[in-house]
């Protein structure tokens, strides 16, 4: 059972152990300050997800519930408080959801998710350093070195959104000043343009590349990576332009030796991205259970 809570859409879905999507159930994000009733939305969808599978298809029964969501979090994601969902502060999702299943069930950053999709079956496979990321209603991204997701003491390692790349710039949810998804997101492209995302214009685009390449150069530069898959409605909304803008900011930041050249991708899996991650968090959480 593969579960993407997201500041836009909530999916539910089965994913078998080969990264096959069997099914997929997917509701928008309520505007609510109710915690139950954004819990409510979500058990529905895992309600739904097994009989939303493909025609004819078996019904495998689930064996671990995998979750993506946004942070930050707290280790396991036992609590959970996502800047883009106010519903949610120290929200128990892990032990809600495991009550709900009655699975093992383990929840990650839905960046840092996608970091280990990308790397199952993506534009990362084969890849043993890289970092991906998601510009979408926010900014997220996971990083993996010598094969290996970065946690970090508390789970959250990767915020490249909250890396600094417009000093004094406009203030973030976080509450520091010109944060990446303070300038970058599809929510700060809206409160800047007044117009959604879709509706922006080539300077924005151009904007948006070149600030992610900025941020990105600077994680090449710290964590010696070649790669940054990048996945998220504004990101793949935005398409070629934005790829060249952040390619060539990226090539005027990452100039060590061991940075320059790295590339930034649009991220390989394309919609099933994130419930393919979510499921990777559970396959990764229920190894280590079995290897424990």
């Amino acid at each position: 059972m593969a579960i993407d809570i997201g500041g836009t859409k909530l999916v539910a879905g089965l994913v078998d152990e080969d990264g096959t999507v069997l099914s997929r159930a997917t509701a928008a994000t309520p505007v609510t300050s109710a915690s139950e009733e954004l819990f409510g939305i979500v058990a529905a969808l895992v309600a739904e997800a097994p009989r939303a599978q493909r025609p004819r298809a078996k019904a495998p029964a689930p064996v671990v519930c995998g979750v993506g969501c946004g942070g930050p979090m707290t280790p396991g994601g036992e609590l959970v408080s996502p800047l883009n969902i106010e519903a949610w502060r120290g929200f128990p999702l892990r032990s809600r959801l495991a009550d709900l299943t009655g699975l093992p069930t383990f929840v990650d950053n839905d960046a840092k998710a996608l970091a280990l999709g990308e790397g199952w079956k993506g534009a990362a496979a084969g890849c043993t350093d890289y970092l991906a990321m998601v510009v979408s209603t926010g900014v997220g991204g996971g990083c993996v070195v010598d094969g290996r997701l970065l946690d970090g003491q508390n789970g959250n390692a990767g915020h490249i959104g909250h890396v600094i790349v417009v000093p004094g710039g406009r203030r973030c949810r976080c509450g520091a000043y010109g944060c990446l998804e303070a300038e970058a997101s599809g929510t700060a492209i809206a409160a800047i343009t007044g117009r959604p995302p879709s509706e922006a214009g080539p300077e924005v685009i151009v904007r948006t590349g070149r600030l992610v390449g900025q941020a990105v150069g600077s994680v090449a530069n710290l964590l010696d990576l070649r790669l940054a898959v990048v996945a998220g409605s504004v990101a793949l909304g935005f398409g070629q332009p934005f790829f060249d803008a952040a390619q060539g900011e990226l090539d005027r930041t990452a100039c060590l030796e061991f940075s320059r050249g790295t590339r930034i991708v649009p991220a390989g899996l394309g919609p099933d991205g994130p419930i393919i991650g979510a499921a990777a968090v559970g396959l990764r959480g229920f190894g280590d259970l079995q290897a424990g």
